[in-house]
């Protein structure tokens, strides 16, 4: 599956801020979270499971560094590293085809970029007039294609039947720059930089099915499809912002009621007479249990049922803001990345580097019985 640089090259995620060598630390952080070793040296901004195998997962991470890293399950249920790729410009998201066996790499040098792990060979795949900020693999009924949003107000779609030789399918011109998007399909949702949030139907190609208002007053961080209650079709997604605020919000609600948002990652205790207010900075739904995990510059994690409007689990701090998360479609791991957020400006950033963790979370994210 993956070139012949990848295999058993101890070097290859060398000069990371945790180790030089390349599988799952056994120093535990708290409860059963562990380190997986070779982190990329400048902060992370995306990480995402494979889809396959299910027994043999696989993470990919892409980094401020321009680095994109791979590591792999092995027999000793350790994550042991097998492949990296350098682009000239930071990764601002990544995503993986269905079979895993290519990642597709949003790029902020303006380039969609789509790395074969078999052949270890990176082609350009997509261009856009500013940083593409988002990349989602689209698997439809009656079609594939690569959705690209950026900042530069538009979201492509690239049909990959013939590559390298692949062709635009399709630009929408957005009323503003693309900061976060998510695809359950049917459905995309994507949040722009004026606070709204298109929301379309892929089925035939991509329409635009609704244009949301933000209930959140501030800046939007992030955003997450989750299903409805059977666990079956999207029915709608949550936002986080820079305010420490997150917003459940159904496309088409049976109660207005149904929407509601809720404060998350702010300090217990007033810190010189204030209250100290941290970034939402991603969100991720359980994919058995529909509950969802928030994760802030307050270096903390935090688990949710939105069903019944309650707190799971709050974690202890850790040492750095987290940027980023993802479940495991199995549901029994969770990841979630370490690393300075730029949340309080140059001063702030006093331990470069970043790190990886592993959380065994299915019994933390289950829904609460409630007694009788």
């Amino acid at each position: 599956m993956f070139g012949a640089t990848g295999f058993g090259n101890k070097s290859l995620f060398g000069g990371s801020n945790l180790s030089t060598t390349a599988s799952t630390t056994a120093t535990a952080t708290q409860n059963d979270d562990f380190f997986v070793d070779g982190a990329p040296e400048d902060t992370i901004q995306v990480i995402k499971f494979s889809p396959q195998p299910q027994d043999k997962p696989m993470i990919a991470c892409g980094a401020w560094d321009g680095t994109t890293r791979v590591w792999m399950l092995n027999d000793s249920n350790n994550f042991e590293g097998k492949a990296q790729q350098n682009i000239p410009a930071p990764i601002l998201d990544i995503c993986w085809t269905e079979d895993s066996s290519k990642i597709f790499l949003a790029c902020a040098d303006k380039e969609a970029r789509l790395w074969d792990l078999a052949s270890n060979q990176v082609a350009v795949v997509g261009t856009h007039d500013g940083p593409v900020k988002t990349c989602h693999w689209i698997n439809g009924n009656n079609y594939q294609c690569l959705m690209t949003g950026s900042f530069d107000k538009t979201l492509r779609f690239w049909d990959m039947k013939n590559l390298p030789n692949q062709t635009q399918m399709a630009s929408l011109t957005l009323t503003e720059r693309v900061y976060a998007a998510d695809v359950l399909y049917p459905m995309a949702v994507v949040a722009l930089a004026n606070k709204r949030i298109k929301v379309f139907n892929l089925e035939n190609g991509p329409s635009e099915v609704k244009d949301i208002e933000s209930p959140l007053k501030f800046q939007i961080r992030c955003i997450s499809i989750f299903r409805d209650k059977q666990n079956q079709n999207p029915a709608g997604f949550a936002l986080g912002s820079i305010e420490g605020r997150v917003a459940v919000q159904y496309v088409e609600a049976a109660n207005p009621k149904d929407n509601f948002t809720f404060k998350c990652h702010r300090s217990a205790d007033l810190v010189n007479g204030y209250q100290e207010i941290y970034a939402v900075n991603d969100i991720c739904f359980h994919p058995q249990h529909g509950t969802l995990v928030t994760i802030g510059s307050d270096g903390r994690y935090s688990m949710w049922d939105k069903d019944a409007r309650t707190k799971l689990k709050t974690s202890e701090p850790h040492p750095m803001p987290l940027t980023c998360c993802d479940v495991h479609s199995s549901g029994a791991l969770m990841v979630y990345a370490l690393g300075y957020d730029w949340s309080r400006g140059h001063e702030g950033n006093t331990q470069p580097g970043s790190k990886i963790v592993i959380h065994k979370c299915v019994d933390d994210m289950k829904p609460r019985v409630p007694k009788k």
